[in-house]
């Protein structure tokens, strides 16, 4: 954490489950393509982490497809990929519309899952769609009060926090207000996900936002990597790649509130932390009574 930032006491309950946020591209045991690569890089190791973070002998998991335009082709390849990791219970749910949700009740669904897994595509549509509804009150709610696993991927990762990025690719994110965020499902408050993150190189898109909201901290993912969070803070890296974290609580100066068309964003004194496999960090809870 960095310095002079208090850690207090957290007020608001702990969560019982457990969240598994990946940046996208995970292995779902795919054929070796070149052969230099090795056995263990071509392993499901997150999709298999996140059946032993289930931790039941025969568990139940739904696949929510909605961020996708091709949801029986994503449900097709995760359940595939499930099964083959010994699990015979994968149920798909895909929502095109809102209103489809607010008819539709899950709570059954719900009960009888250990585990919701969101695919990847357009993060917006998941906010869009399930923002304010019962469905995500009842899933927010089995999470943090039973041992309930909710894993996401890509767009399905980034929604899982608050601020969410939704808009601004790496052409324009070095200019000021061309970001475009909004509020996340909540899982994670005061965390900015981005996926993809060296892939796309999302770096300075990441930092525009802790520029804008330095309560905040950034956690760039990239492909085949994810994070382990339990109670809500405690943070474990797997995967191939790296884990980026970006505070912005000893930043001194910046131009973010200097709207140019032209002229780059400056932002100085921001911490940045690289994490690997076997890494473990804190998400700081400063910012009472957010979790």
């Amino acid at each position: 954490m960095a310095k002079n930032v208090k850690q207090i006491e957290n007020p608001c309950p702990v969560p019982k489950g457990t969240l598994l946020i990946i940046g996208g591209r995970e292995n779902k045991g795919q054929e070796v393509k070149r052969p230099e690569e090795t056995e263990k890089e071509h392993r499901m190791e997150i999709l298999e982490t996140f059946v032993k973070l289930v931790n039941k002998k025969d568990p139940v998991i739904e696949v929510v497809t909605t961020p996708t335009s091709l949801p029986e082709e994503s449900f097709s390849e995760y359940k595939e990929a499930f099964t083959k990791l010994g699990v015979k219970k994968v149920g798909q749910i895909h929502h095109t519309v809102r209103q489809q949700v607010l008819d539709e009740d899950l709570t059954e669904r719900i009960d009888k899952a250990d585990a919701f897994f969101i695919t990847g595509g357009d993060q917006l549509l998941l906010t869009s769609i399930y923002g304010g509804t019962s469905f995500l009150t009842q899933l927010k709610e089995k999470y943090i009060n039973s041992d309930f696993v909710v894993g996401g991927t890509s767009a399905g990762a980034m929604a899982l926090s608050t601020p969410m990025i939704y808009a601004g690719n790496k052409e324009i994110q070095q200019i000021a207000g061309e970001i475009k965020i909004t509020t996340g499902l909540e899982f994670l408050k005061d965390v900015c996900i981005d996926t993809h993150f060296v892939d796309r190189s999302r770096f300075v898109r990441i930092a525009q936002v802790i520029a804008t909201n330095p309560t905040s901290i950034g956690i760039g993912i990239d492909e085949d990597t994810a994070i382990i969070v339990r109670a809500g803070a405690h943070v474990e890296v797997i995967g191939s790649g790296l884990i980026t974290i970006i505070d912005g609580f000893n930043i001194k100066s910046t131009n973010i509130a200097d709207f140019s068309p032209t002229t780059p964003i400056a932002i100085r004194d921001i911490r940045v932390h690289l994490l690997c496999a076997g890494e473990k960090f804190e998400i700081p809870l400063t910012n009472p009574p957010h979790k």
